[in-house]
C-alpha cells in the first residue's frame, strides 16, 4: 500500500482498546487505498475537482483541530462569556497571571501532538483543518509599538511548523483556517474570539490590513509546501453589512460588497507570493450566504460551506452544487459536525456520492460526540459552579490543580477514545454490516453491559426512534439524550448508584438492541436482564438469529430508574458458534443495564 504510512496500532494506542478494531483499521488502509483519497503533491483545481499532481481526483477526508488554537467556550463547557480572552480572565482572576500562563502552555502542548495525527491517519482521514487564532502569529493592532506595523511572533508559525511536520510525516493535507481574525469576523464572538469593547475586523482598516499581510507571509513561508492543502481565508463571516440590526449575522445580506473586498484582497496578497495553493473562501452567514461574492476571480479557487443540524438530503447541498455548476468550481464541506452518528454516516454518504470532500468539527472536546473526549475533574468542575453562579469561588490552588489536569487530559492517551464515532465515519457510510462494539464470549457464563450492543446505523445494529438533531429542518432530536459513553441514537446514562455503571435508558416500543455473541458450548442457557422501571407495562421479547426463543417477558415495575430487579428467562436454546441476540421492547418505558448468559447443568 504505497499511497499511505502503515502505523501500528499499538504504537498508536499503547493500551488502549481500540487495538479490537484492527480489522476496521486494515479496511480504511485498503479502501484509502483504492478510493479517490490519493495524496500526490500540490492539490489543485482542475474545473469542479480537486486533483493531485497526477490529476486524480482527491476527496478530502479531514478534522479540524478546534479548541487547540482557539478555545470556545462550548468545549470547555463554559455556558456564559465563551470567548477565550474572556475565559482567560476568570482563569487569572482564579489563580494569578503566572500560573494562567503556566495552564495555556501547557494547553497548547498537549492537545494536539503527533501522536493525534498518526492516530487520524491510522483511523482513515486523509486531511486536517488547523483553526488559527491570529494573536500566536502577531500582536493585536492595540498592542503594536509602531501603528501600522506588524510585530510576528514566533509561536503560532513553530506550531503550525510541527503540525505541518506531522502531516507531511503521515501524507496528510493541511488546510489553513483562520478561525479568529484581527478583530473578530462576526457578531457570533465565541468562534473567533470577538471583543465588543474593541473594533471589529469590519470597523477596523487596521486589522484588515493586519489579516492581509498575516495571509502574505503564511504564503511565504508555505509556498513551496506540497502538503499544505490549502488556505481557508476567513472562518465562518457573519456580519449585517447593510441591516446590522435585524440582519446581524448576514444570513440575509445580498450584497456582501466588504467581504468580496477583503477575500480578493486576501487572494492577491496570496498570489504575490504564491501561486501554487488553492485558496478557499467562506460567504457570510456563517459561510453559506455568497449573495454578491460569486463568480471567483482566481483560477485556482474552492467554495466552502458549512453545514449543521439539517436533514441529509439533496435539498440540503443543492445550494452549493448549483454554484458548483453554474461557475464550475470545487466545493468543499470545511466545518460538519456535533451531532449523532447516525447524522455522521448519513452526511457522508451524501457527501461522498457528490464528490464532496469533509473535514469534521472537532477532533476533541469535553464532549462526547467526537472521535475524542476530553475528560473533566472535580476541581474543574467547581470553576465551572462557581462561574455559573452555583457556588462559592474556589480556593487558588486547587483551581491551579484542577486547570493543569485539565490541560494533561487532553493528550490523546488521556482521553477517552469513542471507537463508535470512527466507525460511524468512516465504515458505516458504505457498509450496512454490524460488527461487534465489544468481543461478547460465553462459556459457562457471561454479563454483557447493554451500553456494549454492537457497532452499526441504525436498523442494523440497534433501532431507536429518536437518532440525531435536525433542529434547522424543523425537526428537533436528541441522539442520545443521556449524551454519554456512544453516540447512537440510543438513551444511554451513567449509574450514579455505581462507580463505573452505564445503562440504557428510555426504551420506547419497537427499540431493540443487538448483541453478536460467541457461544462455546451447545446448550440450555439462562438469560437474566437486569432492568429497572418506575411505571407498569413494559414488555420485552428475546431473538437469537431472528427467531423469538421469548415472547413479551414482563418487565418489573421497580419503583425506580435506578431500582434494578433481575429478570430471568430460563431454557433458552442456544448453539455452539456465533449468534446475533436481539432485546426487543414490545411495550416501552423501562431501563436495561445487563444481559447475563449462564449455561444450565
Amino acid at each position: 500500500m504505497k499511497c499511505i504510512n502503515k502505523l501500528h496500532p499499538r504504537k498508536v494506542f499503547p493500551d488502549k482498546p481500540w487495538i479490537g478494531l484492527l480489522p476496521l483499521v486494515v479496511f480504511l488502509l485498503f479502501f484509502a487505498c483504492i478510493g479517490t483519497v490519493n495524496a500526490q503533491g500540490f492539490l489543485r483545481v482542475d474545473g469542479k475537482r480537486i486533483v493531485n499532481e497526477k490529476g486524480e481526483n482527491v476527496l478530502l477526508r479531514g478534522m479540524g483541530l478546534g479548541g487547540w488554537m482557539l478555545q470556545e467556550g462550548y468545549m470547555l463547557r463554559v455556558n456564559r462569556e465563551g470567548q477565550q480572552h474572556k475565559i482567560r480572565q476568570r482563569i487569572d482572576s482564579l489563580v494569578g497571571t503566572k500560573r494562567t500562563q503556566e495552564f495555556y502552555d501547557a494547553w497548547l502542548a498537549n492537545h494536539t501532538r503527533k501522536i493525534d495525527i498518526d492516530s487520524m491517519r491510522a483511523w482513515g482521514f486523509n486531511s486536517v483543518r488547523l483553526p488559527m487564532h491570529y494573536n500566536l502569529y502577531t500582536l493585536p493592532i492595540e498592542q503594536e509599538p509602531v501603528a501600522g506595523q506588524n510585530t510576528w511572533l514566533e509561536k503560532g508559525f513553530a506550531m503550525t511548523d510541527s503540525l505541518l511536520a506531522w502531516c507531511r510525516a503521515n501524507k496528510m493535507y493541511l488546510i489553513l483556517d483562520l478561525h479568529a481574525a484581527p478583530g473578530g469576523q462576526g457578531n457570533d464572538l465565541n468562534i473567533s474570539d470577538g471583543d465588543t469593547s474593541k473594533p471589529t475586523l469590519w470597523e477596523s482598516e487596521a486589522n484588515k490590513q493586519k489579516m492581509i499581510a498575516l495571509w502574505r507571509k503564511l504564503a511565504a513561508r508555505y509556498v513551496n509546501e506540497p502538503w499544505i492543502g490549502a488556505y481557508d481565508i476567513i472562518n465562518e463571516p457573519n456580519w449585517g453589512f447593510a441591516d446590522p440590526l435585524k440582519d446581524k449575522n448576514g444570513t440575509q445580506e445580498k450584497g456582501n460588497a466588504p467581504l468580496k473586498q477583503l477575500l480578493e484582497d486576501v487572494t492577491k496578497a496570496i498570489r504575490e507570493v504564491d501561486k501554487k495553493h488553492i485558496v478557499i473562501i467562506e460567504g457570510n452567514g456563517w459561510g453559506n450566504n455568497y449573495s454578491g461574492i460569486l463568480p471567483p476571480w482566481d483560477n485556482n479557487m474552492v467554495l466552502s460551506f458549512h453545514k449543521y443540524w439539517n436533514k441529509n438530503d439533496l435539498a440540503s447541498i443543492q445550494h452549493i452544487l448549483k454554484a458548483r455548476e453554474q461557475y464550475s468550481i470545487p466545493v468543499w464541506l470545511g466545518e460538519t459536525g456535533e451531532n449523532s452518528n447516525v447524522w455522521f454516516t448519513e452526511a457522508i454518504r451524501l457527501l461522498e456520492s457528490n464528490n464532496i470532500g469533509w473535514a469534521w468539527w472537532p477532533l476533541k472536546k469535553m464532549g462526547f460526540n467526537n472521535p475524542l473526549e476530553i475528560k473533566s475533574n472535580e476541581a474543574y468542575n467547581q470553576i465551572l459552579n462557581y462561574w455559573s453562579g452555583m457556588a462559592g469561588k474556589p480556593e487558588p490552588d486547587n483551581s491551579y490543580r484542577g486547570l493543569m489536569q485539565l490541560a494533561n487530559s487532553t493528550r490523546l492517551e488521556n482521553s477517552i477514545y469513542h471507537k463508535d464515532v470512527i466507525d460511524a465515519m468512516m465504515r458505516q457510510p458504505f457498509s450496512a454490516e454490524a460488527k461487534p462494539f465489544r468481543h461478547h464470549k460465553i462459556a459457562a457464563s457471561i454479563t454483557i453491559a447493554a451500553v456494549d450492543y454492537d457497532l452499526g446505523r441504525n436498523g442494523v445494529a440497534y433501532f431507536d426512534m429518536d437518532t440525531a438533531d435536525y433542529r434547522v429542518s424543523g425537526q428537533r432530536g436528541a441522539g442520545n439524550k443521556g449524551r454519554i459513553y456512544r453516540n447512537d441514537g440510543v438513551d444511554i446514562r451513567k449509574d450514579s448508584t455505581t462507580n463505573d455503571g452505564y445503562f440504557v435508558s428510555d426504551i420506547e416500543k419497537g427499540e431493540w438492541l443487538q448483541y453478536t455473541v460467541q457461544v462455546a458450548k451447545k446448550g440450555k442457557y439462562t438469560i437474566s436482564l437486569q432492568l429497572a422501571s418506575d411505571t407498569a407495562g413494559g414488555r420485552l421479547s428475546v431473538l437469537v438469529n431472528g427467531n423469538v426463543v421469548a415472547k413479551e417477558v414482563a418487565v418489573p415495575q421497580t419503583g425506580d430508574t435506578k431500582n434494578w430487579q433481575v429478570q430471568s428467562i430460563k431454557n433458552i436454546s442456544l448453539n455452539a458458534g456465533t449468534l446475533v441476540i436481539r432485546i426487543y421492547a414490545d411495550a416501552g418505558s423501562f431501563n436495561l443495564k445487563t444481559i447475563a448468559f449462564t449455561k444450565e447443568q
